[in-house]
């Protein structure tokens, strides 16, 4: 008899536990399909940077030798955000081209271009 009420026992928790739900559940999770790029110089100046045929009006940032971080908030602004993937990136100093590639930006990637 003790057999029997171990095996209803034993029986009855593998079949709450095996219960499956009522319904579809999505779930998704990852980082934001976005990519950025950020552009590096010695000193802060004006720029014009064109991406695959859009032109950003933007400001360098200023490369700081000793610090490996920079402070977020003062580059924030002078990020262009675009979409992951290959771009033709072309940028523009005074009217002079300065820098002109294909950049490779991965999702949730910032693309440090240093001129």
């Amino acid at each position: 008899m003790k057999k029997f009420f171990l095996a209803m026992v034993c029986l009855f928790i593998m079949a709450s536990f095996s219960n499956c739900g009522v319904g579809s559940y999505s779930v998704s999770s990852g980082r934001d399909d976005v990519a950025y790029i950020s552009l590096e110089a010695n000193e802060q100046y004006p720029v014009v940077v064109t991406v695959d045929g859009t032109t950003y009006d933007t400001f360098t940032v200023k490369k700081i030798a000793h610090k490996t971080r920079r402070d977020i908030k003062k580059t924030a602004k002078y990020v262009i955000t675009t979409t992951p993937g290959t771009h033709d990136v072309k940028v523009t100093k005074d009217g002079k081209e300065v820098y002109s590639k294909k950049v490779v930006i991965s999702t949730s990637e910032t693309k440090i271009i240093e001129l």
